[in-house]
């Protein structure tokens, strides 16, 4: 072993600049560790001999070996540095780096196949992940956005719905309405189970459905909701005379809706244009769910209901979310209020790569 560190020379600028990094007053012991190692090396002494000055084992040193000849200086400020499977050099991980980028991995064996067949090098799973996170990658998904999204009408929207709120009077109130339909399904999702333990979660073999419409004051949290056997313009009345019915004292009842259909059926609009009418429909630009707060409470709702739950029967998985409805958001909503909000911006495709 200690013939082949023989070879290991540093140049003058290599020296100098570890030398340097050893005098430093305060440096991280693995990266002086590191640079000691090559600064005895350079000067003779053999991989044994190295190895017991530093209290380190030969395949450490090894792995330090082929990590220099291929990142150079550079390879001393690697902090997440570990045993690696396989050693790319410079341009083998500037390559990797540049094709999934242009073509993102799906998981970690493309990494492995890739590496594999343009590098020859061997990487396990586990291997290639680290290598990627190194390299400047996250393991995520990507974030879906609507295809024809109009920035112009989002910006105009934001404008026109803080205006109405600075001008709010204190008799008026604003919710922000939707339809949810949650379907008596077992959903799995991600969470923390002891390790090696095999962990299920049981199905369920139907396909009921509730259908849900309602409509949330951000202010209070307040909800109103209505069921019915589907969701179209007369579920629409009877929500909206709800929350009339809730808020006698309320001069103008502002409710910001989406462009279904039923929103705009004619049925509805003799009931809207009546002069006793409180309710005043707002819409949201087209392609723009992100403009609609309750969006967020559906995702609060199933995480508090429906993930990783099973309800054997549809009355238990109907019970589960009235009850969360009218129960859990009045008591918990402060604690939801930092995900259910009217924080609005502008979403563009040209912020993001889009796959």
């Amino acid at each position: 072993m200690s013939k082949q560190y023989k070879t290991v020379s540093l140049s003058d600028e290599q020296r100098i600049a570890l030398e340097a990094l050893c005098r430093r007053r305060k440096v991280d012991a693995l990266v002086w560790k590191r640079a000691r190692a090559f600064l005895l090396l350079d000067a003779g002494e053999d991989a044994g001999t190295v190895c017991r000055i530093l209290d380190i084992g030969p395949t450490v040193l090894t792995e330090w070996r082929f990590a220099f000849a291929g990142a150079g200086l550079s390879f001393f400020g690697l902090k997440d540095y570990s045993q690696r499977q396989g050693h790319l050099s410079v341009v083998q991980e500037q390559a990797v780096r540049a094709h999934f980028t242009a073509q993102p991995a799906r998981n970690a064996d493309e990494v492995c196949a890739y590496v594999l067949a343009e590098c020859d090098q061997n990487y396990s799973t586990s291997g290639a992940a680290k290598l990627m996170r190194r390299l400047g990658f996250a393991y995520k998904k990507p974030q879906l956005l609507p295809a024809q999204a109009d920035e112009a009408k989002q910006a105009a929207f934001i404008a026109k719905y803080e205006a109405l709120m600075n001008g709010l009077a204190a008799d008026e109130m604003v919710v922000f309405s939707d339809a949810v339909h949650p379907e008596h399904q077992s959903r799995p999702a991600h969470g923390w189970f002891p390790k090696g333990q095999k962990t299920a979660l049981k199905a369920t073999s139907g396909r009921k459905r509730l259908n849900i419409q309602g409509a949330l004051d951000l202010e209070t949290f307040q909800f109103t909701f209505v069921e019915g056997e589907k969701i179209n313009a007369q579920t629409t009345r009877q929500m909206l005379e709800k929350l009339e019915r809730n808020n006698q004292t309320k001069t103008a009842i502002h409710v910001f809706v989406d462009n279904t259909r039923y929103h705009h059926a004619k049925i509805l609009q003799p009931w809207l244009d009546s002069p006793e009418r409180r309710v005043k429909l707002h819409f949201l630009p087209a392609y723009a769910p992100h403009l609609n707060p309750i969006e967020r409470l559906w995702g609060v709702m199933h995480k508090w209901v429906t993930h990783n739950r099973h309800y054997a029967t549809f009355n238990q998985f109907t019970e589960a979310i009235f009850d969360f409805f009218r129960k859990t958001l009045p008591e918990k909503w402060p604690e939801f209020r930092d995900t259910v909000t009217d924080n609005f911006r502008v979403i563009s495709l040209k912020e993001y790569k889009v796959i």
